[in-house]
């Protein structure tokens, strides 16, 4: 007989005792709650014998190892975890870690967490990480179809399908209202006012601007209260703050440009040329420059290869999606693109 702690991916860590049976099957016992497993009768020994630290430091790792392969708690301590990071933009990593360990705490509590704003390239990022934890899922949400700031909700499949959860649970709409009618506000304005309050671009969700009327702004549930306090004015005009409910949000359709172009390939910086309507040469410096972004990632070579379905935004000029492309008989790309403005 002896004893272990486990990493459960349950709600508690489990002191736990265990015996071996004539298979050499090591039976982990506690109260509501039988764990077993494979084991040889030597690595029993190896576990129960009483050893030096370091040798205790080795028969820890190798608990972690015999319990379960899928243990979020010793994932979050080992090289897996950088593992699971691979691929991230440098930029996103320490936003997107800390995504990943509220998943993996969700996953362990079978519970549901929800992020902060997340930009574009933080939720790909997050997104594609995601995908590669067991047993995790993931809804994203910012207001609307075509919201650039966006909230994850983060736990397992089954209980985020059973909880459906509302949008309410991770957005509050606030109408700003004043008379800009002699002092036009810009989304810049009206972002740097709600940063004044004192709290962080991350609680911030889309903000859209309305004109003489004021704004419409997405902020997590919690601050919706204190923002109604505390933001007063904006420029020199003085607002009123009411929280709205969500289907009330009032969103322009985004203005379109549809173009057809042939190409000889489909580089990054040909493509991207003939969509945003700028010479090759200004768009390979852009490129080269880090002013370049293909699926919300920098793309710095021009030579980068585009397919159908992929994003291009370049800073300042709007996005780009490649739609249909089909080869012509001479053996060039017809490339069918949307542009967003």
């Amino acid at each position: 007989m002896g004893s272990v702690i486990i990493c459960s991916p349950f709600r508690h860590v489990l002191a736990s005792r265990f015996d071996v049976s004539a298979d050499g099957r090591i039976n982990f016992s506690r109260t509501g709650l039988g764990l077993s497993m494979k084991a040889s009768t030597s690595s029993v020994a190896r576990l129960s014998s009483p050893r030096s630290s370091s040798s205790r430091q080795s028969r820890t790792g190798y608990a972690q190892k015999a319990i379960r392969r899928g243990t979020y708690a010793a994932v979050k301590k080992s090289s897996e975890f950088d593992e699971l990071l691979k691929g991230v933009d440098p930029d996103n990593r320490m936003i997107v870690g800390r995504v990943l360990e509220k998943a993996m705490t969700a996953a362990e509590r079978w519970d549901i967490v929800y992020t902060d704003f997340l930009s574009p390239a933080e939720v790909a990022d997050a997104k594609m990480v995601l995908k590669r934890v067991g047993d995790v899922s993931t809804v994203a949400w910012g207001g609307y179809m075509s919201a650039e700031r966006q909230r994850l909700a983060v736990g397992r499949a089954d209980m985020l399908e059973a909880e459906s959860t509302a949008p309410e649970d991770l957005l509050a709409l606030l109408s700003v209202q004043g008379n800009f009618m002699f002092d036009p506000a810009s989304h810049r304005d009206f972002l740097g006012a709600v940063l004044g309050t004192g709290i962080d671009r991350k609680k911030v969700g889309d903000i859209v601007v309305q004109g003489e009327q004021g704004a419409q702004i997405l902020v997590v549930p919690e601050l919706a209260e204190f923002l109604q306090m505390a933001l007063t004015s904006v420029r020199s005009v003085g607002v009123s703050v009411q929280q709205v409910v969500l289907s009330d949000l009032r969103v322009a359709p985004p203005k379109v440009e549809e173009i057809r172009s042939v190409e000889a390939s489909l580089r990054l910086d040909a493509v991207a040329s003939a969509g945003f309507r700028m010479p090759r040469t200004k768009c390979s410096d852009m490129i080269s420059a880090g002013d370049v972004r293909v699926n919300w990632k920098a793309v710095t070579k021009g030579g980068k290869d585009v397919k159908m379905g992929d994003i291009i935004s370049i800073r300042g000029k709007g996005r780009l999606e490649i739609g249909e492309v089909a080869t012509t008989a001479k053996g060039r790309y017809a490339v069918q693109m949307t542009r967003y403005v």
